[in-house]
């Protein structure tokens, strides 16, 4: 019998309460992929809702730990460029995040931004956990990962805590201005 997409995530929140830095992140990124895989065979404006809260909330806390705490550990000791693109590409992340928080599957290009972020981060994923990519260098860097894996933990329980008591917060940019963007209607041919 297949497992649930339920499972899946489950199983993968589960690896990641025991494991180093690396491992902690690996799991993460497999349960959001199974929250996109979900989405993607949802069928009711309901069932799609929830689980757009779910990916937001996954992503939400993920891009805070990666930046709070391993995006600052491997500073110095992995490629600076590899860096500064993550953080641009959380950025990327947040800005379709805050768009589907503060929208909903009735609203035109819902769906279309769910797969735009799903994209996003699958692109994001193979570069932290690609061969010479973050997670490769953070191993052969001088990082004690077994107590940054405690750390990313303790925090990511503190802030799904606070997130359900309090709702997730709107999404903070480190790269981004905030450039000022004009509205428009799509065009028709």
């Amino acid at each position: 019998m297949p497992a649930t997409h339920a499972s899946k995530t489950k199983k993968a929140r589960k690896v990641a309460e025991t494991a180093d830095a690396i491992a902690l992140l690996k799991a993460d990124h497999r349960a959001v992929e199974t929250l996109f895989a979900a989405y993607e065979e949802a069928s009711g404006k309901a069932q799609k809702s929830k689980l757009a809260q779910q990916i937001c909330m996954e992503l939400s806390i993920h891009t805070m730990i990666e930046e709070e705490l391993l995006y600052p550990a491997c500073r110095g000791e992995t490629d600076e460029d590899l860096l500064d693109e993550a953080y641009v590409e959380h950025d990327g992340a947040k800005t379709l995040i805050a768009e589907l928080m503060n929208g909903s599957p009735d609203d035109e290009f819902y769906d279309a931004k769910v797969k735009v972020l799903s994209e996003m981060i699958k692109h994001h994923v193979k570069e932290e956990e690609q061969r010479d990519g973050l997670f490769a260098q953070a191993k052969n860097a001088d990082i004690d990962l077994d107590d940054l894996g405690k750390r990313l933990a303790d925090r990511k329980q503190e802030l799904k805590a606070h997130f359900k008591e309090t709702g997730i917060p709107t999404p903070t940019t480190r790269s981004m201005k905030g450039a000022e963007l004009e509205h428009g209607q799509p065009l028709e041919d």
